[in-house]
């Protein structure tokens, strides 16, 4: 037996309505093609689920152990209706996030907080910690919905996944971000009036991320020098410390400092440094799902 709900739904229309007649008034149908409906599900159900009469319709045994279920059908699709609804207009919904630390500490929050007081939506955000390869490879394998990545001014963006598929995203620029050198305050260099990167040649340098690193070695080379990298880690607040205590020089973006700058170190500009651009990645068409598209403006700083 198979049984098609939309039939269900009309046979419960009828049965509410009284007869075949007003229930056809009701659902804004001719009276024959709603009786067509009834005569096919009783076909299909292999009996009578209407007696019929000249006062009306009164359901038989089957007809009301298939109105139950055509009761439940119809709370299910207004429960459906009224939470696509919710999600339809911001009002509810999870977003996925990824992000690297130095964001995760700065932007990220600004925008939830935006968001927040913006008003009118429940939206949860979801966060998680991942440099930019990590982040895109939750992006590919739907892990996250957003992946809030970095790339170099001097570098061509990479907006693919690592997966086998090598997907593609669409990407938002949210933001640039100076990279500025960070040294002790007993380094000959911190006074000069104009500090180029030969100065630093001899010294002890701090790495971060992989991606960081590689763009560091580039950019000393460029400069004529290879980086003697005595430390690498991730954590800004432990590169500050190993330049406070004069193991180390280092460089460090712009919205990491905004983080956390340590009172012991020096930072200065550097023109040979090229600045980060930021930017949210995100699978193509999923701006038009209301819930990411509301984050994504946040993100971007659009009210």
């Amino acid at each position: 037996m198979s049984v098609d709900p939309r039939r269900l739904l009309i046979l419960r229309d009828v049965a509410a309505a009284g007869s075949i007649s007003a229930g056809a008034r009701t659902l804004g149908w001719t009276q024959p093609a709603v009786t067509q409906h009834i005569n096919a599900l009783e076909r299909s159900a292999g009996m009578p689920l209407l007696l019929r009469s000249a006062t009306g319709v009164v359901p038989t045994e089957a007809g009301r152990a298939v109105l139950s279920h055509a009761d439940a059908i119809a709370a299910h699709l207004d429960a459906a209706s009224a939470e696509l609804e919710e999600l339809r207009s911001f009002r509810t919904g999870t977003v996925r996030l990824a992000a690297f630390p130095s964001a995760l500490a700065t932007l990220v929050p600004q925008a939830l907080k935006r968001m927040a007081a913006a008003g009118g939506s429940s939206v949860q955000v979801k966060l998680a910690e991942a440099e930019p390869d990590e982040a895109m490879a939750m992006l590919a394998g739907d892990e996250v919905d957003l992946a809030v990545v970095f790339s170099y001014a001097d570098t061509p963006p990479n907006r693919t996944g690592p997966d086998e598929a090598k997907n593609s995203f669409q990407a938002l620029t949210i933001g640039a971000d100076p990279v500025d050198l960070i040294l002790p305050p007993s380094h000959p260099a911190a006074r000069k009036p104009a500090l180029s990167l030969a100065d630093l040649a001899d010294a002890e340098w701090v790495a971060g991320c992989p991606r960081c690193r590689a763009h560091l070695v580039a950019t000393t080379r460029r400069a004529g020098f290879e980086p003697r990298i005595s430390h690498s880690t991730d954590d800004y607040v432990v590169v500050q410390s190993l330049v406070a205590q004069g193991l180390a020089v280092s460089s460090l973006p712009r919205i990491a400092l905004e983080a956390y700058r340590s009172p012991d170190v020096v930072v200065r500009e550097c023109p040979e440094l090229a600045g980060r651009r930021i930017e949210v990645l995100f699978r193509p068409g999923a701006d038009r799902v209301p819930s990411v598209r509301l984050v994504l403006r946040h993100l971007a700083g659009i009210r």
